[in-house]
C-alpha cells in the first residue's frame, strides 16, 4: 500500500467557505508540509494544478533539496504544451530528484479555466488529444527520434537526449470516469485514479477498467483520492467534520452547484451526485462523508472516524485492488501528523514497508510513562 499526502499549492485552511484562518502558499509553509510528509513515512504527495494554484512543477522543483525520499505527483496537461517540452521537463525533474517523479495526466474539466489556457476542444476531443500526446511522449521518454503528423500533434525530429532516471519513464497516473477517459487509461496509464466513492460503486468502475485494460493487453494499478478526518474517538472526528463546514451556507452551496453544472467532467458529476447539494444526508456510506464536496472542486469525500474505523475503510478499498491512496486533510500540516500517528500503526503494509525504518511512532522507544 502506497499512501501519499497532499501539498496545498492553493493555500490551506481550517474552515471551508470562509477566509478566516486562511494560510497563504509561502515557501516556508509548503516546505513544512513537504518535510512532514518526507519524515512521517508517506510515499509522496500530490501537487494540485490550475489557475488558483502555484505552479506544481516549480513548487515541486523547489522542494527537491528540502526532502530526501518522498515522491512528487505532478500534473501534465496534454493540449496545453508540446509533448517534447513535457518530456524534457519530466526527464530533468526525474534525474535531478533521482527518481522521485510521478506524473498525473490531466485533461481538465472546468470550461472557463480551459478557455483561459487556450483549450476549446470538446470533452471527447480532449481525450483524443491526450491519447495522441501520450503516444508521442512515451516514445520520446525512451530515447526515440520522433516525427509525428497527427490530427492534434505535429512534430518533426523530436528528441529527448537526457533520459529520465526511472525506466522506461516515471509512472503515469490518470483519472477519467467517462468511456473516452477509460479508453485512454487502458492504453497508456500505470495507475488509474478515482475520487473516493462508496466501495460498491468503485467495484463497478474498477471491473470496467480492468476489462478494458485486459482487452488492451495490459494490467493496471488502482488508486483512490480521499480526504481524511481521523480523531481518537468517532465523536471527535464527526465534530471536526462538522466544524470544517460550519461557515458554509446555503448560498455558497448553490453557487458551487451552479458552477459544477457547467463542467463536462463525469468524475466531478459523480461527486456532486453523492450529496446533490443537500447537507442533511452527507454520510453516504459508513464513515464516508460528502460534506467537503458541498463547496470543493475535485475530491469531495472524506473518511471520518476513529483510527480503527479509518483503517478498516482503507482495507475495504484495498480488497478491491486499490494499492495507492492519495489523502489530505485541513490543515494539511497538522492532519498529516494525526493520520501518521493514529492510522499508520494499524496498517500492516505500512509497518512492513516503512515502520521498521521510522523512529517517530515506534511506541517501544517511548518512556513507559508515555505509552
Amino acid at each position: 500500500m502506497d499512501i501519499l499526502w497532499f501539498i496545498p499549492g492553493m493555500g490551506d485552511t481550517r474552515y471551508l467557505g470562509t477566509q478566516d484562518s486562511r494560510r497563504l502558499t509561502s515557501f516556508g509553509y509548503l516546505s513544512q508540509v513537504a518535510q512532514a510528509i518526507d519524515n512521517l513515512g508517506f510515499t509522496g504527495a500530490l501537487l494540485p494544478t490550475g489557475r488558483g494554484c502555484e505552479d506544481s512543477w516549480l513548487v515541486a522543483s523547489s522542494l527537491i533539496p528540502m526532502t530526501r525520499r518522498m515522491k512528487f505527483l505532478i500534473a501534465m496537461r496534454p493540449g496545453s504544451m508540446s509533448p517534447t517540452l513535457a518530456a524534457r521537463m519530466a526527464a530533468t525533474f526525474d534525474r535531478l530528484s533521482e527518481g522521485r517523479l510521478l506524473i498525473n495526466v490531466i485533461t481538465g474539466g472546468d470550461p472557463a479555466e480551459l478557455a483561459g489556457d487556450g483549450t476549446f476542444e470538446s470533452h471527447d476531443e480532449r481525450y483524443a488529444i491526450t491519447d495522441e500526446f501520450l503516444d508521442v511522449w512515451r516514445r520520446l521518454m525512451v530515447g526515440e527520434d520522433v516525427s509525428h503528423n497527427g490530427r492534434y500533434v505535429h512534430i518533426e525530429g523530436g528528441k529527448v537526449s537526457l533520459l529520465p532516471y526511472q525506466q522506461p519513464y516515471p509512472p503515469l497516473f490518470f483519472g477519467g470516469s467517462s468511456p473516452a477517459g477509460i479508453a485512454v487509461a487502458a492504453k497508456h496509464i500505470d495507475t488509474y485514479l478515482t475520487l473516493g466513492e462508496p466501495v460498491a460503486d468503485l467495484k463497478v468502475k474498477f471491473d470496467n477498467v480492468r476489462q478494458k485494460t485486459a482487452e488492451a493487453g495490459r494490467t493496471m494499478r488502482f488508486g483512490v483520492r480521499l480526504h481524511v478526518i481521523v480523531r481518537e474517538t468517532e465523536e471527535e472526528a464527526w465534530a471536526a467534520a462538522n466544524s470544517l463546514i460550519k461557515y458554509v451556507d446555503e448560498a455558497a452551496i448553490e453557487r458551487h452547484m451552479q458552477k459544477l453544472a457547467k463542467f463536462d467532467s463525469v468524475g466531478q458529476g459523480r461527486m456532486a451526485n453523492l450529496h446533490k447539494g443537500d447537507r442533511a444526508s452527507l454520510e453516504i456510506a459508513p464513515n464516508l462523508w460528502a460534506g467537503i464536496g458541498l463547496v470543493n472542486i475535485g475530491v469531495g469525500t472524506a473518511l471520518v472516524g476513529n483510527p480503527q474505523q479509518v483503517a478498516e475503510r482503507l482495507r475495504a478499498y484495498e480488497a478491491l485492488g486499490v494499492d495507492t491512496f492519495i489523502l489530505s486533510g485541513y490543515p494539511h500540516l497538522e492532519e498529516s501528523f494525526r493520520f501518521a500517528e493514529l492510522v499508520f500503526p494499524l496498517l500492516p503494509s505500512w509497518a512492513e514497508q516503512v515502520g521498521a525504518n521510522n523512529k517517530v511512532f515506534q511506541r517501544s522507544l517511548l518512556p513507559k510513562t508515555w505509552q
